[in-house]
């Protein structure tokens, strides 16, 4: 192979860093490499990266491979110990662009046969010591539709479930200016749609001076890039969401209606056991105040089924949280136990009752779904344009058009139809 590839494992935000890691390796002068960047969420993430670093040697004998992301983090040990990889970096390392000019440099980078050992092969740091977003990790695209900034990395919370807090380190803000200088640089470029991101993107500001919310830095964004159609949030923590941020979303058409939410339970002592920090009285309040300040509002959100004592009554709540809540986008995730997480440690179900009821919750979350689409049928809507001749509406609703589209335009559509799972374009 020439140039460099990246697997990428986990969630939205590691997609649009990889595209970042590529562009640093390409500009650094990098080729023949495969970068996988690993998820920690699950042990199943992990196997599977192991497993692909297998697979992607056995396919690209004369590549190089490295391995970053979450699980490299958290344990590099099970990733420098293969014979396929050449190097393990860190989650704060892969964002320098010292590291990568470093190993554009070096002669010695490189294949296993030159006999390094497991500890030579590891360039993974104290995460939790690092205080500052890499500006330059700043911006992504999709497909030349939309743009992604990250805001915000690391999270000071400690969810019984979750290892990530120690694969990214602790909440980081990068500076309103700066992320204003960048989306006006991405306006100025034509994109339609910029998305904020972040691990917790609540969190955004308390490490900044003078502590700006998110909502502080939504309103910036929309008053000082007045030319960009669109704004749009990645998912967040609903009972953080300052008094600012609701009012941007009742006053600013720009700001896109639509909030993923990371709820996790619809059952009190479940989220209690999860140490999360809202309860699901908090989650339907917060619902309904975001309808009633945005009535046009959707919502999509993170359940887990199957956590340690969940019993068919705690699931039962979070089967009825979809409705109570209006959920339309729901993404469900099996409880999967991650070791050195307090949850691995709790008594555990047997893994078809987990499996069982994420089929249900899943067919819940299609129901769901397919009415809040069959809502929109006959409506005059607002679509950004994707490749595949597909669309996304101002709520995140999936738009199809029957014939070939310019991706990257903002169209005015008449919604005739849908099929259980978008709408379907005049």
């Amino acid at each position: 192979m020439a140039g460099v590839r990246v697997v990428n494992f986990g969630c939205r935000l590691n997609l649009h860093e990889s595209e970042a890691i590529r562009r640093q390796a390409e500009a650094a002068g990098l080729g023949d490499l495969i970068v996988v960047n690993s998820c920690a969420v699950t042990a199943e993430a992990s196997r599977q990266a192991r497993q692909a670093v297998r697979r992607l040697k056995r396919e690209n004998p004369e590549a190089r491979i490295l391995v970053t992301g979450c699980a490299a983090q958290v344990e590099p040990e099970s990733f420098s110990a293969l014979s396929e990889v050449s190097l393990v970096l860190g989650n704060h390392e892969k964002t320098l662009p010292s590291t990568w000019a470093g190993l554009a440099a070096s002669n010695s980078f490189g294949a296993s046969s030159l006999g390094l050992d497991a500890e030579e092969k590891v360039r993974v740091g104290d995460i939790m010591a690092v205080r500052e977003m890499a500006p330059h990790m700043l911006d992504a695209f999709e497909s030349h539709t939309r743009a992604f900034v990250q805001v915000q990395n690391g999270c000071d919370h400690r969810c019984t479930f979750c290892i990530i807090p120690f694969g990214r380190g602790p909440s980081r803000s990068v500076p309103m200016g700066a992320v204003v200088e960048q989306v006006a640089r991405l306006a100025a470029e034509g994109v339609s749609e910029v998305v904020l991101t972040g691990v917790d993107m609540t969190g955004y500001g308390r490490d900044l001076p003078g502590a700006p919310s998110l909502g502080t830095l939504v309103r910036a964004v929309l008053r000082h890039v007045p030319e960009l159609p669109r704004l749009r949030l990645s998912s967040i923590d609903a009972v953080e969401a300052d008094d600012t941020l609701k009012a941007a979303f009742a006053e600013e058409p720009r700001l896109m209606p639509h909030l993923h939410l990371s709820l996790q339970s619809g059952d009190d002592i479940i989220l209690k056991r999860m140490k999360r920090r809202h309860g699901r009285t908090d989650a339907i309040s917060f619902c309904a105040e975001m309808r009633a300040l945005r009535p046009d509002m959707a919502f999509g959100a993170d359940l887990i089924a199957g956590f340690p004592t969940e019993d068919e009554a705690a699931f039962g709540r979070s089967v009825d949280l979809v409705a109570e809540c209006g959920i339309a986008h729901l993404h469900v995730f099996p409880f999967s136990p991650r070791p050195g997480t307090p949850a691995a440690r709790m008594p555990q179900l047997p893994g078809d009752v987990i499996a069982g009821r994420a089929r249900r919750l899943r067919a819940v979350g299609a129901a769901a779904l397919g009415a809040h689409v069959s809502a929109q049928a006959g409506r005059r809507l607002s679509v950004l344009t994707e490749r595949g001749d597909v669309g996304r509406a101002e709520d995140f609703t999936l738009v199809r058009f029957p014939g070939g589209i310019e991706p990257g335009r903002i169209l005015p559509v008449q919604a005739t139809a849908s099929d259980g799972a978008a709408l379907i374009a005049a």
